[in-house]
């Protein structure tokens, strides 16, 4: 898997924490550096260790699946992709009513929104994938649409939460279906 396959993945798993953070933004009055921040450190920093540690589980057992490894691939991404869609098209949640920039929301936030990512760490280990670039990767681009949501959340309103789920998930599935194509039809 090459680097600018790497950065779409990214791009899509960044979605959520995206959306979550133009919430954030929409909480908070009067927006400070540290909100921009803070939001960025922890959806990047979690964006980054749940795909290392589904990898880490992925390899334990890839010697068992190597034979399918790109079907569960394009299942994993294919249904993290399809529920990013499904979210899209509910009605919006109101977001938070207060700023709450605590430990423990914002560790609350981050994992759930960095779920996705551990299922697609799994997936990484039946690929071949420098994980250490692709955690790079996604915690960095993570942590920059995450800041930027904060600030665009603050500027512009919700106008774009469902848009950026929606966008995520079709990018997740496409890339599961790239996969899943390059290997059937490789082969």
């Amino acid at each position: 898997m090459g680097i600018a396959e790497l950065i779409v993945i990214a791009i899509g798993l960044s979605m959520d924490a995206f959306a979550v953070s133009v919430c954030k933004g929409l909480s908070v009055q009067k927006i400070r550096p540290q909100h921009v921040l803070k939001t960025g450190v922890w959806f990047g920093g979690f964006q980054a260790l749940m795909p290392l540690i589904g990898y880490f589980l992925g390899v334990s057992f890839a010697g068992l699946v190597g034979s399918v490894d790109h079907w569960i691939a394009f299942i994993l991404l294919g249904l993290i992709g399809a529920n990013m869609i499904k979210d899209s098209t509910q009605k919006d949640e109101p977001c938070c009513a207060e700023p709450d920039f605590s430990f423990r929301t914002m560790l609350a936030m981050a994992v759930a929104t960095s779920i996705d990512a551990l299922a697609v760490g799994v997936s990484f280990a039946f690929l071949k994938v420098n994980i250490w670039e692709a955690v790079i990767l996604i915690g960095i681009i993570t942590f920059l649409f995450s800041a930027v949501g904060v600030l665009i959340g603050n500027f512009f309103g919700a106008r774009w939460k469902s848009k950026a789920e929606f966008a995520g998930g079709f990018i997740l599935i496409a890339m599961g279906l790239k996969i899943l194509l390059e290997h059937t039809l490789g082969a």
